[in-house]
């Protein structure tokens, strides 16, 4: 089943991790989905490898879960800018009380701590943020994906394609 009546939302920022957005936002179009890309101000951004300026559809505060069928927060630095905006941090609230897919991966873990929805909640990261994901009481796992409910989580570049499998999957899709 193709995803082509889904919407995803891809929040990005400045520094992100290059192959976190691209390989997301081009792997989803590809099952049919329609991804919109957000920033925090509708500026296009550069990631921290230097792809860019990738272009972006839409200011963050222009955007409303209502609208998406789920969300993906790419990692790299970037999750230090969003998780620093209230509209990113209410969205991601909205999606959570939604029930809708939140794919997170490496750093970007950041931005569901500062939503405050990772309490008691099983959720992987970057290695170099499990402290973090525990403090806030993330019961944090070390595995390529987690899928805790609506929560999809994976470590690193190198969990990329079993953590979009998960989520084609909580998309509704089927991967082979």
């Amino acid at each position: 089943m193709s995803l082509s009546d889904s919407r995803v939302l891809v929040l990005a920022a400045d520094l992100f991790e290059d192959s976190e957005l691209l390989y997301p936002v081009l792997r989803l179009t590809e099952e049919g989905a329609n991804v919109t890309t957000a920033s925090p101000d509708g500026a296009a951004v550069t990631g921290k490898k230097g792809h860019g300026p990738f272009p972006v559809d839409a200011a963050v505060d222009a955007v409303s879960a209502d609208d998406f069928d789920g969300l993906v927060l790419p990692g790299g630095f970037a999750p230090d800018a969003l998780r620093r905006s209230p509209a990113v941090l209410d969205l991601v609230r909205a999606f959570d009380l939604a029930g809708k897919p939140i794919a997170f991966i490496c750093h970007a873990g950041w931005v569901p701590i500062s939503a405050g929805i990772i309490d008691g909640r099983r959720a992987t990261s970057f290695s170099a943020i499990k402290d973090d994901m525990v403090n806030a009481g993330c019961v944090w796992e070390d595995a390529e994906v987690v899928v805790d409910g609506n929560l999809i989580s994976a470590r690193h570049p190198g969990d990329l394609g079993p953590w979009l499998r998960a989520t084609i999957q909580a998309l509704g899709g089927s991967v082979s």
